[in-house]
């Protein structure tokens, strides 16, 4: 449980960073609101992995930064997957959130946080394995 209040809060720090980008690429830069969150992810998804790695999951066994980034990108892959379906369902049935694309963005990130929890689980930080 506590694993998961962590990992809640590392999406909580994301969450700000995915919405942010996604407002100040969709206001000032005015891009496509699509594009936009493809950039919000990565920025989002950097966020958790150092939270994760630093915190929620600081008893697991670690590899090399750039090849767990590179895991824990390609399992989040699943739940970014649940989150955009929602945020891209929402932006193209709610004008509203074409304004304030915050609220597609919440909407996709609480869809997707259970399918990426089990993810980063159990293919990222797994636990050392104890030497007999």
């Amino acid at each position: 449980m506590r694993q998961f209040a962590l990992f809640c809060v590392a999406g909580g720090l994301a969450f700000i960073v995915d919405a942010g980008v996604v407002q100040l690429m969709m206001s000032a830069m005015h891009a496509d609101p699509y594009a936009s969150r493809l950039l919000s992810f990565l920025c989002a998804v950097t966020t958790t992995w150092w939270c994760n790695r630093r915190y929620t999951f600081a008893d697991a066994a670690h590899e090399g930064l750039s090849r767990q980034w590179l895991r824990y990108v390609g399992t989040q892959l699943g739940g970014f997957s649940v989150n955009y379906a929602v945020y891209a369902l929402m932006l193209w049935m709610l004008p509203l959130v074409h304004r304030w694309p915050v609220l597609g963005v919440a909407a996709g990130s609480v869809a997707g946080l259970v399918v990426n929890f089990v993810l980063a689980r159990r293919f990222v930080f797994r636990r050392a394995r104890r030497q007999a």
